[in-house]
């Protein structure tokens, strides 16, 4: 009798052992759990960065540190459990007030990052949009060579902080060039993306409209890039109301096809300015276009010679 007692005793010390460890494991669980879904100490947004190759663990350690999460622990061992610790994309993100570590996660792993943009309007030299670029504080380098004219593309960009200023410009250029090359009848899948953004400048320029789009021929002249943004940028200046601007092309490519000197003002501020356009509410000049301005000697002045200007 005493060894059967004693063997039930220890059964159950052994059940209430098991008990107990399956109910702190299941709080733990719970625990665990609750903390990955409810609404952390965040008070207000805030930007966090996440340096490429950063670890779970320290990434954990700077939401920690930041006050974004309360316990670092609980980050790694969701980002563990979830499978998610392989798969968090580098980048800047914009943390709502009271993000949850689950939040934090699916951010993370689907790169949702913060958006920067800037704006490009229409009209500008390509010195006036570099301008622009460089007085963005969170990008970074410097911009070695400015595109040629009239290779920007004006439009709304996204950017993200500490993106080479160059490189950004890149971007921007090479939409002008899908821009320009579709609308020269060209076809997405008629050409190599690849190629055309690493052509040189001269080489983009010279690229021609197919062959049987007569109607995009220039008084004679090829339809080379070079040429129809050439025109474009011309058009543009002398309106910038968009319903004007056919009947304006219209005007300007009679006069070539004649070999009538084009006669046109935005031409000649070019020559005197090379792009570099005054901005204290004069104009671009900081005065008004002279008579005498209307003879000085460079290929841009289409009031002097005839044609088309070497570039936009």
């Amino acid at each position: 009798m005493p060894r059967i007692k004693a063997g039930k005793l220890v059964l159950g010390f052994l059940v209430y052992g098991l008990t107990i460890s399956v109910v702190v494991v299941l709080a733990g669980f719970w625990w665990l759990d609750r903390e990955f879904k409810k609404p952390g100490p965040l008070s207000e947004a805030k930007l966090f960065d996440v340096e490429p190759g950063a670890s779970s663990g320290g990434i954990a350690q700077k939401l920690a540190a930041e006050g974004v999460i309360e316990h670092a622990f609980v980050f790694k061992i969701a980002a563990r459990v979830t499978g998610a610790q392989s798969g968090l994309k580098a980048g800047e993100y914009e943390l709502p007030p009271g993000v949850s570590i689950r939040e934090i996660l699916a951010l993370m792993q689907n790169g949702t990052t913060f958006g920067r943009r800037f704006t490009i309007p229409e009209g500008l030299t390509s010195y006036e949009i570099v301008q622009i670029v460089n007085a963005i504080p969170e990008l970074s380098g410097e911009v070695v060579q400015i595109p040629a004219e009239g290779m920007l593309l004006p439009n709304t960009y996204d950017y993200k902080r500490n993106e080479d200023r160059q490189q950004l410009l890149k971007r921007v250029e090479n939409a002008m060039r899908r821009e320009v090359l579709l609308a020269c009848g060209y076809l997405h899948d008629a050409l190599d993306w690849n190629a055309v953004g690493s052509m040189s400048s001269e080489q983009f320029s010279s690229y021609a409209c197919p062959e049987d789009v007569e109607k995009k021929r220039f008084g004679g002249m090829e339809p080379t890039v070079k040429n129809v943004l050439t025109l474009a940028s011309i058009v543009e200046k002398e309106t910038a109301v968009a319903e004007e601007r056919k009947r304006i092309a219209g005007v300007f490519l009679n006069r070539l096809k004649n070999g009538i000197a084009l006669q046109t003002d935005p031409t000649v501020i070019y020559a005197i300015t090379k792009g570099k356009h005054k901005n204290d509410g004069q104009g671009p000049l900081g005065r008004r276009l002279l008579s005498k301005d209307l003879e000085i000697d460079s290929p841009y002045n289409t009031y002097k010679y005839p044609g088309l200007p070497p570039g936009p």
